[in-house]
């Protein structure tokens, strides 16, 4: 996976808006937080645009990400919020550019199209992160906001939690993959759709009955995207709501009973989603994963950025030499030989 460059101060960060509208003072606050690291913030041109529930039309939201991606001064991007849209503009973005200068692209919810595709068509890791709506200046949001700073400037990542009910033992050093389960479930069949094979999946979701919970974890386990993974990592279970006869189970309950069957470890609680406390996770990154009974430990492996594109470098100017000594080799060879054939 090629890892972005890390931020640095005096760097650029462009803001957009790919799925619902917002309001300035909605996201200012977190904006004026964002400067406080020492970088300059830049907003799309059609950051506050409105058209029905998006943040203006298609067109729009498609201009404001193109440009932020073409844009080689913004080093990051930041999603003001989720809602719904991503998946109506994903097919008409160019990701060439991207592909040859990276950057992070930061969100979460209706951003996991973005999560999914990134890694799933370019090999690229993104960050799965607070956005700038919820930022309320208290405890959990700023502490938050912290790990996203810590996350986009390179800093280590490890986290201890308490597992919760429902969690698993065992241990896993495996891609972090996943996002929100709607969407994830929204994706299957597409050219992003989420790829669990042998990975640590992710999930959360929010103001979700649990029957369709029920059934989107039904439809994973159908579609075999739970038999071989290496673990899976439970977020945010928010507003789950029930019918009036109700369904009989809770939402925790549900996604352990679809993977019961199966021996990864579990962890069920982690602090990501729509939750204030909202941990960065690095999408498309070796993690280490371990659920004891007490405690559990994720740990992202440390990479140097662009490190991917490094390799990738080097083992070209290896095989250059390689076949370049070769060819030298052969030439010699020839030469001494029709020598001796002339003499």
């Amino acid at each position: 996976m090629i890892t972005p460059p890390y931020l640095r101060k005096g760097d650029r960060v462009g803001i957009v808006a790919p799925a619902r509208f917002v309001n300035p003072e909605e996201i200012e606050p977190a904006i004026a937080q964002i400067e406080q690291w020492g970088v300059e913030v830049v907003r799309g041109a059609n950051l506050y645009a409105r058209h029905n529930q998006s943040a203006g039309t298609d067109e729009q939201r498609i201009a404001d990400l193109q440009a932020m991606m073409d844009n080689d001064t913004i080093s990051a991007i930041i999603c003001a919020r989720g809602g719904y849209g991503t998946i109506r503009i994903i097919d008409k973005l160019d990701f060439r550019h991207l592909v040859s200068r990276p950057k992070w692209i930061v969100g979460y919810s209706d951003i996991t199209v973005l999560h999914s595709h990134l890694e799933k068509q370019l090999n690229l890791e993104s960050l799965h992160a607070p956005m700038l709506l919820g930022y309320d200046g208290r405890s959990d949001s700023v502490a938050s906001m912290e790990m996203l700073r810590k996350a986009l400037f390179g800093e280590a990542l490890e986290y201890k939690i308490l597992p919760g009910r429902f969690s698993r033992s065992g241990s896993a050093q495996a891609t972090l993959t996943g996002g929100n389960l709607s969407l994830l479930i929204a994706l299957a069949g597409s050219e992003s759709e989420v790829n669990t094979n042998e990975k640590v999946l992710f999930i959360e979701d929010v103001d979700e009955y649990l029957y369709h919970i029920d059934r989107m974890m039904h439809q994973l386990k159908r579609s075999g995207k739970l038999k071989n993974l290496a673990g899976l990592v439970v977020g945010g279970l928010s507003k789950m709501r029930d019918n009036k006869l109700p369904f009989g189970k809770t939402a925790e309950e549900i996604i352990f009973e679809a993977v019961e069957e199966y021996d990864f470890p579990v962890l069920v609680g982690f602090p990501a989603g729509h939750d204030a406390l909202n941990y960065p996770l690095i999408m498309g990154r070796t993690i280490h994963l371990t659920v004891g009974k007490e405690i559990a430990n994720l740990q992202f492996h440390q990479k140097t950025a662009g490190s991917s594109q490094s390799k990738t470098a080097f083992k070209f100017f290896k095989s250059l030499f390689f076949i370049s000594a070769l060819f030298a080799m052969i030439y010699f060879l020839y030469y001494f030989a029709v020598t001796l054939l002339l003499k």
